[in-house]
């Protein structure tokens, strides 16, 4: 059983689509407090602090029950992504007259989209790694931008976009791994799960 340690209804739909047992538990993690200049670790920090926040938190609970409450032995998955625009990092845009902003920018340039992955074991060491994907957008007008920004969807996702959403429409060129951009790399998660199967 994996526990994903993130609100993000992308990555439980990606885990869901692709067949992947699993539970939730959002870390509560502020992600202010880490800072890191280096922006492949900084997603990697952030990754790892949630996954570690959500394993301690699954611990704390476990210590009150009976040997044969305890939950099966879990896997805790951790991810933070952000896109790189012109040596910039985007999370989330705070607001839509921020996100317009960034898209006028954004519109017919390309980015880079990292995504930080952390699985903790129990007794294991981490797996970390980081993922990047090279995106290109469609130049766009600013009532296409507007207009992209009054669905809402770019204020609930790092970079402002969502790939499998209304946020296709806007990417012209990926080049990299697809799942990434969504919010985790089903690729790279294959291949540090297959072990345990």
């Amino acid at each position: 059983m994996l526990l994903l340690a993130s609100a993000s209804p992308a990555r439980r739909r990606l885990l869901e689509q692709a067949g992947i047992p699993h539970r939730v538990r959002v870390s509560g993690v502020d992600e202010g407090t880490i800072r890191v200049a280096d922006p492949s670790q900084l997603v990697l920090r952030l990754a790892q602090a949630k996954a570690l926040a959500v394993l301690d938190g699954e611990a704390a609970d476990a210590a009150g029950l009976k040997a044969a409450q305890l939950p099966t032995p879990l896997a805790v998955l951790g991810c933070d992504s952000l896109l790189i625009f012109e040596g910039e990092l985007f999370g989330k845009p705070g607001d839509a007259a921020e996100a317009i902003t960034r898209w006028e920018r954004m519109a017919g340039g390309s980015g880079t989209l990292l995504t930080g992955h952390c699985l903790l074991r129990r007794a294991q060491p981490p797996l970390l790694e980081t993922v990047s994907t090279q995106l290109g957008f469609a130049p766009l007008d600013r009532g296409e931008i507007e207009a992209y920004v009054a669905s809402g969807e770019p204020l609930a996702c790092a970079g402002g976009f969502a790939l499998e959403g209304r946020g296709g429409l806007v990417i012209e060129r990926l080049d990299g791994c697809y799942s990434n951009v969504i919010g985790l790399s089903l690729p790279l998660l294959r291949r540090w799960l297959a072990p345990f199967r």
